[in-house]
């Protein structure tokens, strides 16, 4: 995790100006943007020499004191403070391939309203059926594209269903970014960086953001051909000892016409006693 712990401070000092920081605004021009490594140094308390040493990840046992002084100042918030610890614990690697657990399939198959299962880096581990129709079939797809990011920025249907899709798209991408921690098998998210880095400039360009986000809870606004637009309240339940697992729950408002379009959307799709899909109306289109 060397290079990621550099790349990490290194634009959060580039994210600071001096008076930003309440230092002397700089009288010269500078050759790097942000912050110089001393002046962190002075604000954290620490020699330039450690501070280097740090950022370059050959510092050894970094103690609780000097990671919390380093994050007030660079101005880190409580997500990218724990993403900087993280970086700097121990690595272990756990081995195999992250599948949910039986029961928790059952358990979202059960929910009337969208349930998805995440894995550690946005691998679509389960989905219900109302999940489906809201979003994608994504049990349809082969096994490499069964991940949020990939979808969001390969499958046009993505920029249909969301209908501020860069607000969110930029979202998936800095959840993305805080999944790289030390105890877990990071390779995924390497394959998943470089083959989206490669294929879509929208997803280079806000990955050299270096944004940090959680997954945890909100309100989106969707689109579905049968329904028109949606407005969803949607959650993030985090499950201890599942690798890094989580489970998002979509809903609307009580009484409120989401409530009743997302109902007859689920109905509409719903698998009839047969095991067939039933037809449902496309008499909404998507704005040209």
């Amino acid at each position: 995790m060397t290079s990621e712990l550099r790349e990490f401070l290194t634009s959060r000092r580039a994210a600071l100006s001096p008076e930003d920081v309440g230092l002397p605004a700089a009288t010269t021009p500078r050759k790097v943007k942000g912050l110089r490594r001393a002046e962190v140094a002075i604000l954290a308390g620490v020699s330039v020499d450690y501070y280097v040493k740090l950022e370059q990840g050959r510092a050894r046992n970094v103690s609780e004191q000097v990671i919390d002084a380093v994050a007030r100042a660079l101005r880190l918030d409580d997500v990218e403070s724990r993403y900087f610890s993280s970086l700097l614990q121990p690595e272990t690697k756990h081995q195999g391939t992250v599948r949910a657990r039986p029961a928790l399939q059952s358990m979202i198959r059960a929910i009337d309203v969208p349930a998805v299962i995440h894995g550690p880096h946005l691998e679509i581990l389960g989905i219900n059926h109302a999940g489906k129709a809201l979003l994608d079939d994504f049990e349809a797809m082969p096994a490499e594209e069964r991940n949020l990011a990939t979808w969001m920025f390969l499958n046009a249907r993505a920029r249909v269903v969301y209908r501020d899709w860069a607000e969110i798209a930029a979202d998936i991408v800095a959840t993305l970014r805080a999944s790289i921690v030390p105890g877990r098998d990071n390779g995924a998210v390497a394959r998943i960086v470089g083959d989206l880095s490669t294929r879509s400039e929208e997803f280079a360009s806000m990955w050299a953001d270096y944004k940090l986000s959680e997954h945890q809870h909100g309100v989106k606004r969707f689109f579905h051909e049968a329904v028109g637009d949606m407005k969803l309240n949607w959650q993030t339940l985090r499950l201890p000892d599942a690798e890094g697992q989580t489970v998002v729950i979509y809903s609307a408002d009580t009484g409120s016409p989401s409530e009743e379009k997302l109902r007859l959307l689920n109905s509409w799709t719903t698998k009839d006693a047969g095991g067939r899909k039933s037809d449902h109306p496309r008499a909404v289109r998507p704005p040209q």
